[in-house]
């Protein structure tokens, strides 16, 4: 189901909680939202609809996909760029990026994974864990 859009910068500083299976119908809504905002957003995190849970989803090279609990464990190549926000009113900030990174996360059957991501899918993959984390750009 489409939800609402959280834009209250207070909720969205706070860090998010663990998923857990319980939350499989929340990656439903969340990617739901995604793909009806899909013109001018290509990522979401949970709490962009209003749930402190480490859940996001985003375009990965022209397919969504959804990581549970996703967490980098490894990150390279350093630069800064601008970036908007669905959740944040106003125009692009500035933020810091790595150009590759390693994340670690749970697939919907919340087996581990990892996988080194790279360019654009790294940068919005950064993006997607500063909201689990509250760090609002």
């Amino acid at each position: 189901m489409v939800k609402e859009l959280m834009h209250d910068p207070i909720f969205l500083a706070a860090k998010s909680e663990p998923a857990t299976k319980d939350d499989i119908e929340t990656a439903k809504d969340l990617l739901d939202t995604l793909t009806a905002h899909k013109d001018g957003c290509v990522g979401m995190a949970a709490n962009m609809i209003g749930v402190h849970k480490r859940i996001i989803v985003f375009d990965n090279e022209g397919t969504y996909m959804t990581m549970f609990n996703p967490e980098i464990i490894k990150k390279s190549g350093p630069y800064d760029t601008e970036e908007g926000c669905l959740s944040l009113l106003g125009g692009p900030r500035r933020c810091k990026r790595f150009r590759t990174i390693k994340v670690q996360w749970q697939n919907e059957d919340f087996s581990t994974r990892i996988r080194t991501f790279s360019g654009w899918t790294a940068q919005i993959i950064q993006h997607e864990i500063d909201h689990c984390d509250g760090i609002l750009i």
